[in-house]
């Protein structure tokens, strides 16, 4: 794929929809991953908004038990049910919903052995910890779980057509998405044949058609990229789809080309610095020339290590989006805007 532009630099496209085509008409599953600290369940939150911009439905989920959408959506902590969170532009419908191991293993249990969410046995298992038990001595267990209710999220119907138009999974991170996903290995220990395995090959089936994708969320840093790369390595092993890679948090640069080779290499003009400063009124000793030089160096740098991650990931050859770092804390606000730029760039 080409290099992304700064599209948030650029003058604003025509209102309310000027985008480009979306590049996922028939994924209906995203799920998004991301190493920790790249901004995973904000840019999920922006994909649900954008998602569901127009009058769609969308279900955004999270399976760590975080409550991070709630604090996005600055919602009280979501239970274990689907919860209306946002309403998208254009009359949309964003839901989110927290899962919790417990409670699918429950669900699961009354979906196959007809056991009441509520009866004695219930909250028998409840008091016993019996999530804690099933996962020790079964460690893939809980992700059937989690990803159960994922799927079973994705394939719903109601009167003929899907409950929700698309879902949202706010995944672990790329270190260890592959194994949460690939549950037909995990599922190979622990049974053969019966509801189990059957409810596994269900979800596999769901995840590796062509209504799932994988998007994976980085910023322009080191380890993030190379994980990224891992990821996708890792992804494309055990057969899964992956999408689109999203750059969180870029900074557009400060200097002109030119003047970013120049303060890379440390001939930035300080004769033209210093004329700048006292141009706009301010002292320009050289103890301040040199260390706004010095500065300046270090950013071209930056600039220069940005551009390497950004081309490693272009060698990916998938489709790329930019997402800004915004100057204050991500607020409901600041989602609307990723969700527009999602959208524009044809994520959505």
């Amino acid at each position: 794929m080409s290099k992304p532009s700064y599209p948030w630099t650029a003058e604003p496209a025509p209102r309310p929809y000027a985008r480009r085509m979306a590049d996922f008409p028939e994924v209906r599953l995203h799920v998004v991953t991301g190493k920790g600290g790249t901004g995973k369940t904000t840019v999920a939150a922006a994909l649900a908004l954008a998602l569901a911009s127009g009058g769609r439905k969308v279900l955004l989920v999270e399976v760590e038990g975080r409550q991070g959408i709630a604090q996005l959506f600055d919602t009280p902590p979501l239970p274990y049910e689907e919860r209306k969170v946002a309403v998208a532009p254009g009359g949309g419908d964003v839901y989110a919903l927290s899962i919790d191991p417990e409670d699918a293993l429950l669900d699961y249990l009354h979906m196959f052995y007809k056991l009441s969410r509520t009866g004695v046995a219930a909250r028998t298992l409840r008091r016993i910890g019996a999530i804690e038990f099933a996962t020790t001595i079964a460690p893939g267990l809980r992700d059937v779980l989690l990803t159960g209710k994922v799927k079973e999220a994705v394939v719903r119907q109601a009167s003929g057509r899907h409950v929700y138009d698309a879902v949202v999974l706010d995944a672990p991170p790329t270190g260890r998405i592959a194994r949460f996903l690939n549950i037909s290995h995990e599922i190979g220990g622990l049974a053969k044949v019966g509801p189990l395995k059957s409810q596994s090959d269900g979800v596999m089936a769901v995840l590796r058609s062509p209504q799932t994708a994988v998007h994976l969320v980085t910023l322009l840093e080191e380890m993030p990229v190379q994980e990224t790369l891992d990821g996708v390595h890792d992804l494309q092993l055990i057969g899964l789809p992956v999408g689109g890679v999203v750059v969180n948090a870029v900074r557009a640069p400060l200097l002109h080309p030119a003047d970013l080779r120049a303060a890379e290499d440390g001939q930035l003009d300080t004769a033209a610095l210093t004329a700048g400063l006292e141009k706009a009124g301010l002292d320009a000793p050289a103890e301040l020339v040199s260390s706004l030089a010095a500065e300046a160096g270090d950013h071209a740098v930056r600039v220069a290590l940005e551009e390497r991650g950004r081309d490693a990931l272009g060698a990916l050859e998938r489709h790329s989006y930019e997402l800004p770092l915004l100057a204050d804390s991500v607020d409901l606000a600041g989602l609307y805007e990723l969700a527009a730029l999602l959208r524009e760039q044809g994520m959505a």
